[in-house]
């Protein structure tokens, strides 16, 4: 049963869900596939619709995957990190991204599933602005409606993205044929501790609008 939100409610509190993911609890299939059928009501370039998803419940290949995105993420993390004056709610909020971010790497496989949202094409080196957002624009609207339509159902994900440094590994151990399609993102799906989330603190609009001019 869905949780009833309104839209705002929805758009508000649809959060990036790492330590209260609920390993332990089953989902079913059928829902994975509803929140992904809700997904592809989103727009694409030209009514393109070029995306393919990839759902992985294999233990193995779970594993594999979430080995790639282990080492990137920690290779990742000794990097330096963003600076934010004093006051900046992204500075507040960091500790705690950071350590969120470093659990789901080191639990991720536990996910019941995995989903890997492709689009049709490559884009090699140079290719245009424009293209790149049309490709992109053609495929992380439907993203974003997938974990819309899993909160909406009790259950969340992460957007997470440092798998793709190894892109080509993770499209051999799960059979995507590498030059024909791009991989979007590694989404874990699962049900959530409590459906309480409220809205994150946010820079405000105010600050961030030019008017006409920037």
């Amino acid at each position: 049963m869905g949780l009833n939100l309104s839209a705002e409610e929805l758009l508000t509190t649809t959060r990036s869900v790492r330590k209260r993911l609920d390993f332990d609890r089953p989902v079913d299939r059928s829902i994975v596939v509803e929140c992904i059928d809700l997904a592809l009501q989103a727009p694409s370039g030209s009514n393109s619709q070029g995306w393919q998803w990839v759902v992985v419940e294999d233990q193995a290949k779970k594993d594999a995957i979430c080995a790639l995105y282990a080492s990137n993420y920690f290779a990742y993390s000794k990097g330096p990190r963003p600076e934010y004056g004093e006051g900046d709610v992204r500075r507040e909020s960091m500790p705690k991204v950071v350590d969120s971010a470093t659990y789901l790497a080191e639990n991720f496989s536990k996910a019941p599933f995995l989903v890997i949202p492709c689009i049709a094409g490559r884009m090699g080196e140079g290719v245009p602005s424009a293209a790149q957002a049309g490709t992109w624009g053609s495929i992380l609207p439907a993203v974003w409606s997938f974990m819309l339509a899993l909160r909406s159902q009790g259950l969340g994900s992460a957007w997470t993205t440092l798998h793709l440094p190894s892109e080509a590994e993770a499209a051999e151990i799960i059979g995507i044929p590498y030059d024909d399609y791009t991989q979007a993102g590694l989404f874990p799906v699962a049900y959530t501790k409590g459906t309480d989330f409220k809205p994150a603190k946010r820079l405000p609009a105010k600050d961030l609008i030019h008017w006409d001019t920037w």
